[in-house]
Parts: C-alpha cells; structure tokens; sequence
C-alpha cells in the first residue's frame, strides 16, 4: 500500500535523509566529533544519545549504506498517513535506543539511522498480520523478497555493526504494528 498523499510522504522521507546528510556535512566541516554524541552503552551521560543517535554516522560510507533502505521504508511507513508515521517512529526510535543502552557492550558509542530502517522494515511486514490486510500483507511478500536478507543483521556477525540497534529497532517496528492494528480496531468497534 502506497501512503495516502504520497508526494507529502515522499518529501518528508526525503527531507528526513537530506536531514542526516547535513548533519554528516556538519561533523566533517566543524571541529567537533558529533558522533560522540550517540548511544553511550549504560552511561547515564549517555542516555540523550537515545534522541541523537539515528541523526548522526560513523563516516560518509555509513550514511550511503542508510539511504536507500530509510528512504524506501520511511515512505512505505508512512501509508497509515503522517500523524500515524510520526507515532510508529517515535516507538521505534524509543525502543531501539533503550535496547541498544541496555545491551550493547560497555560505553561503547552507537550511532545511525539503521535501527529505524530496520524497525520501519519490521513495521512494513507485520502490520498485515495484526491488521489481517491482505493488501499489507501483499506489500510484506514483496518487501520480504527484495530486502529479507537485511533481516540477518538482527544477529551478532560484522564488528562495529550494531546488531543491537537492529535487532531492537526491529522490535519497536513490531510492537508499533501491534500498537497501530490496535488502535484500528478501537476506532472501529466506536464507530460500529
């Protein structure tokens, strides 16, 4: 499924991307190491890096890697409409950075917008199920077929890879499904 106003969708998905760009232009040009920024493993000090972290990157080849998947899943997300995109992320962002304070080794600095990618991506193939939407599910076949191979990074493998970020981003995607068929389902009982 396409979202609602896919023009307004595409130019906030792109705006988003074109913001984690400027953010990498910044930290190159300036005299500051805005990645330190991040996710500090278990540091109180480190618990703000939960709201900065999916803004900022290791090096340009990072935020490369990040583009096409937060771009595509962002807009595809975003097929409940804006208000319901701005609540699926807020979840997913929340999760995925409490998981990663929690789980990753010790002060260790994580950062990127992968987590969100992953939990869009797990949004985008469970909605369907708790939804019982054949045309979400239709849309979970195919995202299944040409990304599912991503879902291996949910696993400990690539050094300096946050498997942690992935993994409970993906879980904020799911439990952002579960949250949103919910949600439906009360506007649709009110409303009967």
């Amino acid at each position: 499924m396409l979202p609602r106003k896919p023009l307004a969708s595409a130019v906030l998905a792109i705006s988003f991307v074109t913001l984690l760009y400027l953010v990498e232009l910044i930290d190159v040009l300036l005299p500051v190491n805005l990645d330190g920024y991040g996710i500090v493993a278990r540091s109180f000090d480190g618990l703000d890096g939960i709201v900065w972290a999916p803004l900022l990157h290791a090096d340009w080849q990072h935020l490369f890697a990040n583009t096409g998947p937060v771009v595509v899943f962002a807009f595809l997300a975003m097929a409940g409409g804006i208000g319901q995109w701005l609540m699926v992320t807020a979840t997913i962002w929340l999760i995925g950075g409490l998981g990663v304070w929690l789980t990753a080794p010790d002060l260790t600095v994580t950062v990127g917008a992968s987590g969100l990618a992953f939990g869009w991506l797990a949004f985008l193939l469970v909605r369907g199920v708790f939804s019982r939407s054949i045309a979400q599910l239709a849309v979970a076949f195919v995202l299944l077929a040409l990304w599912g191979g991503m879902l291996w990074g949910v696993f400990p493998g690539t050094p300096g890879v946050s498997w942690q970020g992935h993994l409970f981003g993906a879980l904020g995607g799911v439990l952002a499904a579960w949250l949103v068929a919910r949600a439906d389902r009360s506007r649709s009982a009110v409303s009967s």
